[in-house]
């Protein structure tokens, strides 16, 4: 057994039980959350780790941890899949994967940021719902729905170097979102966009 990776064995009922050191175990845990089956287990697995390193290392910030998050969208993610399990969170990640940054703030007082950051999304997906519902009101229904409209509402560019921050890019969208025409949407653009779509592999 590797030095420092455990307590010792337990012996209870003939099995063998590793007890792990907690900062151990938090480099252990990016493992695991790089096999999570979805977008969603990894998210969740994320919010989890951010919870148990602010209670017992709350000086610490979002930066000292970057390894184990891994990527910062996935906290912001967390987040929005603990209020709600069935969020659209692919759909949205194209975008915060561009501008969801590690906080240089300490875990504790990120929490309260990634809190307004989550709620920014929910209203942008709030405002989406509604298009959507006109969308398919009008007999256009298709999965790919909502990327399709993300996709034309998105402040962002590929070919922009310079990306603007968080916020402003979120008021942006849900402005877009609002403005949308839906009344120029057809049902083989929208199948067109999901045959062309890249697999973000989530």
């Amino acid at each position: 057994m590797r030095k420092g990776l455990s307590r010792g064995l337990l012996q209870r009922d003939h099995a063998d039980v590793l007890v792990v050191e907690p900062e151990v175990g938090y480099q252990i845990l990016p493992l695991n959350t790089e096999k999570a089956h979805n977008l969603k287990e990894k998210s969740l697995e994320v919010i989890r780790m951010y919870r148990g390193l602010a209670a017992e290392q709350p000086a610490s910030t979002e930066e000292d941890w970057a390894f184990q998050f891994e990527s910062a969208h996935f906290i912001t993610l967390g987040l929005l899949y603990e209020g709600n399990k069935r969020f659209a969170g692919g759909a949205f990640a194209p975008i915060l994967r561009r501008v969801d940054k590690f906080l240089k703030l300490t875990l504790r007082r990120g929490l309260e940021e990634r809190a307004e950051r989550a709620g920014m999304v929910r209203a942008a997906d709030e405002a989406l719902g509604v298009v959507v519902a006109k969308i398919k009101k009008r007999g256009i229904n298709h999965p790919y729905v909502k990327n399709y409209v993300l996709a034309r509402t998105t402040p962002l560019t590929r070919v922009r170097k310079t990306l603007p921050a968080f916020e402003p890019t979120f008021k942006k969208l849900r402005e877009n979102i609002e403005a949308f025409d839906v009344g120029k949407v057809r049902y083989e653009d929208i199948q067109r966009s999901a045959i062309i779509a890249v697999p973000a592999g989530e």
